[in-house]
């Protein structure tokens, strides 16, 4: 009964518009003063201070941080500019550039959101100008943009790392072949559809030839620096010479030292205003990450999570049969919730129960996050929709229409990683 009334508590909460984080503290109080089976307020606080007070938390901030000075430090136009030499001149090669760009930029920023707002703000306006629909563009980078959360380093794996005690070093490598995969699912698409539809081949060979006019060398010497990034914090992390905290950490120094020192494109003033960016928006999921602790130790005290791991045993007898059903779930609470807090609040519950039936903690954490990915662009409450909406001055509404199809092919992607476990598993020793 008080495991039940833990869940009716919070998801009340939900279902009314409460603050998550404010759902937690009710789910782990209420229990308590109603049977006196709960936490009471000297323990939520001594959990929630234990949750704030942990070395791997810090990763999450730090990313942020050195996502916003690479944002701001004009990074997104350089790896443009380099992948578009390659393969500019293919029929939809613009198209896949800005993919490619928001593949790799996923490599630095960890971010679906921030990968779509860096990417977007300098793509979305340079298709336009060559002849692409504005709302197709937008589509393109509102779907490109989850590659943030899948390619690593990720925020959201570390999440799920802080949330589970899987690694975080193996979630990395985890993501690679996924992100890989669905961007080339996206290529595929974009490229049909522009050699279906035709392109502006004048303008395009135009731009093409006064890109090309720079010179490779120079094109790379350029880039190079955007480039050494993620080579930096995941060869470290690999290497075992710095760990995701330490990685992220560097990530930040290198950040300040490539926009200041080497491009020059951001100054000293600007810095206090990349502080204040980061800490609003981390200030919200750190709030939910401290009291999701607290809540988690309520649902272990109480034995919810003993409770739905025994339902979910002994109503499914093979992995594929939850996988499939959670599948659903996820999209479905991707829609309508932010990635970290559910995230947080789903992979502690759900992931004991899915490791009974054989299902790897590294998979499954990889299945959450590529559906939760796809909730950014999914109405009505996708992020990163509203992000391109912005951009593009058109109604997310309207951009989710043009982004069906690379909506599809994500999904083909995903089909594709949550039953074949090698792509999330391969590179995991």
């Amino acid at each position: 009964m008080a495991s039940a009334l833990v869940f009716i508590v919070f998801l009340v909460g939900i279902a009314v518009s409460v603050p998550i984080g404010i759902a937690m503290i009710l789910g782990t109080i209420v229990p308590y003063f109603a049977m006196h089976a709960g936490s009471p307020v000297d323990q939520l606080i001594n959990f929630t201070l234990s949750g704030a007070d942990s070395t791997p938390i810090l990763a999450v901030p730090l990313f942020i941080l050195g996502g916003v000075i690479m944002a701001e430090g004009g990074i997104s136009r350089k790896l443009f500019n380099f992948f578009a030499y390659f393969v500019g001149n293919i029929p939809g090669g613009l198209p896949c550039a800005c993919i490619l760009t928001c593949l790799f930029y996923g490599a630095i920023s960890g971010s679906g959101p921030a990968t779509t707002a860096a990417v977007g703000s300098m793509c979305i306006p340079f298709l336009v100008d060559l002849g692409y629909e504005k709302k197709w563009s937008a589509g393109l980078i509102a779907v490109s943009g989850g590659l943030g959360v899948i390619i690593p380093p990720s925020i959201p794996f570390v999440l799920y790392s802080l949330a589970t005690g899987v690694s975080t070093g193996d979630l990395f490598l985890g993501g690679i072949f996924p992100g890989i995969l669905i961007g080339l699912l996206l290529m595929g698409y974009a490229v049909f559809y522009c050699v279906r539809n035709g392109e502006d081949r004048v303008r395009i060979q135009a731009k093409m030839s006064e890109l090309r006019g720079q010179g490779f060398l120079r094109l790379f010497a350029d880039s190079f620096f955007a480039l050494l990034c993620p080579i930096i914090v995941l060869g470290g992390i690999y290497a075992g010479f710095v760990t995701p905290t330490e990685a992220a950490c560097i990530s930040v120094f290198y950040a300040l030292l490539v926009s200041l020192f080497i491009y020059k494109s951001i100054k000293f003033k600007d810095l206090i205003p990349f502080l204040v960016s980061s800490v609003k928006t981390y200030g919200g999921l750190c709030f939910v990450l401290a009291f999701a602790t607290a809540f988690g130790r309520v649902l272990s005290l109480t034995r919810a999570t003993k409770v739905i791991e025994n339902f979910i045993v002994s109503n499914f007898t093979t992995s594929w049969s939850i996988i499939t059903v959670l599948v659903f779930l996820f999209l479905i609470m991707g829609m309508v919730m932010d990635t970290g807090p559910a995230i947080i609040i789903l992979a502690p519950i759900l992931l004991p129960a899915v490791q009974k039936l054989g299902v790897d903690p590294v998979h499954f954490g990889v299945i959450l996050v590529c559906c939760l990915s796809i909730g950014l662009a999914t109405p009505p409450f996708g992020l990163d929709l509203f992000v391109v909406g912005n951009l593009a001055e058109e109604q997310p509404m309207s951009v989710a229409k043009r982004a069906m199809p690379f909506m599809i092919a994500f999904v083909i992607a995903l089909l594709m990683i949550t039953y074949i476990p090698w792509f999330s598993t391969a590179l995991i020793s």
